[in-house]
């Protein structure tokens, strides 16, 4: 059988209510067998069936079409009721009938929500019966189009699937293909950003120092992006944020302050302002907290204001790390402060910035693998990002 029949046959059978329907219909009828057919140009093809009359048809088998009075049906577009062959006009030297030892016979169509034919609901038995009735009618057009129903409601949901695992199918590949990329941009990326720092060291030149200042800090901030990509792709992988944790303070407040000096090289022209007083031992990863604070103070530069300072504090008091980062810029409504750390999330209406909205999705992954979290209060007058998590846990 062609594979998409037995789809049609199965699909069929999932119908819950196709045992009980065939079951009433050989009830209300008294006659013997009743089937679901697909029913094609060259096909007829059993899906379901209930046989007391020992007919001898079960879900899969195959009749020719020419032999078949749904073939009629299907090409008449008019459903058949028979009470007594042997009495009918139309149908008491008919070959078909005969070739069976039908007596008794219905045959309805079954059609799809687009209209199109799908096949017959068939009744048949060898002693007559009184289908051809009003009441008989209105009874077996109503079980085609509930047929119809279920197999349309299967079908669809079936496509659904089939679409949803293909989009899950290209967003892993997609996934995977970030975070190959990005893996592989990091050597050149940080042989450049090597490159320009030997230039700015050994050079005498005033114009070669101010483009390997300029090569330094744009590798920076594609290092950040990066960072933040494959942080992204490892997450949506399933890997999440890896942590690598140290307990120490001299170590966090070295890279907190190689931190700012990075940012200061991306953004020449905004002030900062730094405390960092880590007076007791704080158990994290320092490489992911720097990254968090990266991401932190891009945010700032970004949206903050060049007439005042960018304001940095990292402290350990009480048991708790607290590094909060404070800009003067707009103040950011109460509905936006809702999506902020949302993947890709971007302002409505807001020009294009630099950056591709991963940064503070990051820093709230990076913050929740710490046991801590990230607060906004913005006013008129600042806004103020502060991160805080257990210094030992």
């Amino acid at each position: 059988m062609h594979k998409d029949y037995k789809a049609d046959v199965a699909n069929i059978n999932k119908i819950p209510i196709v045992s009980q329907l065939l079951d009433i219909v050989c009830l209300n009828t008294g006659m013997g067998f009743a089937a679901i057919a697909r029913v094609t140009e060259d096909k007829w093809i059993t899906c379901a069936s209930k046989d007391e009359i020992s007919f001898g048809l079960k879900p899969g088998d195959e009749l020719e079409v020419e032999t078949t009075l749904c073939e009629q049906v299907r090409r008449e577009k008019e459903p058949i009721y028979i009470d007594n062959v042997a009495t009918s006009e139309t149908y008491a030297k008919h070959p078909i009938p005969a070739m069976f030892g039908i007596c008794s016979y219905i045959s309805v169509p079954i059609y799809k929500k687009d209209r199109s034919f799908f096949g017959t609901l068939c009744v048949i038995d060898k002693k007559a019966a009184k289908v051809d009735n009003e009441a008989t009618r209105g009874m077996f057009k109503l079980y085609a189009e509930l047929i119809s129903f279920h197999l349309e409601a299967i079908e669809e949901k079936q496509k659904a699937l089939a679409e949803l695992n293909e989009e899950q199918h290209i967003a892993e590949l997609r996934e995977q293909f970030i975070a190959i990329l990005g893996h592989d941009l990091k050597n050149p990326i940080a042989t450049t950003r090597m490159s320009a720092e030997i230039l700015m060291k050994f050079s005498k030149e005033d114009l070669v120092k101010r483009n390997a200042a300029l090569i330094k800090s744009t590798s920076i901030r594609m290092e950040n992006l990066i960072d933040n990509l494959l942080d992204f792709a490892s997450g949506r992988l399933g890997e999440g944020i890896k942590l690598n944790k140290k307990q120490g303070v001299e170590e966090l407040e070295k890279i907190l302050e190689q931190v700012v000096n990075e940012i200061k090289i991306i953004s020449p022209n905004q002030k900062f302002s730094s405390n960092i007083q880590i007076k007791n031992p704080v158990n994290c990863d320092p490489n992911r907290i720097a990254q968090l604070c990266s991401n932190l103070l891009g945010n700032a530069v970004t949206h903050g204001s060049l007439d005042n300072p960018i304001e940095l504090e990292a402290v350990c008091v009480n048991g708790e790390f607290k590094l909060d980062i404070t800009n003067k810029g707009m103040k950011i409504p109460e509905k936006v402060r809702e999506k902020l750390f949302e993947p890709f999330y971007r302002i409505e209406g807001e020009e294009p910035k630099k950056g591709l909205g991963l940064g503070l999705y990051i820093a709230s992954e990076i913050a929740l693998a710490h046991n801590g979290n990230i607060n906004v209060s913005s006013t008129d007058k600042e806004t103020i990002f502060s991160f805080t998590m257990p210094a030992l846990h």
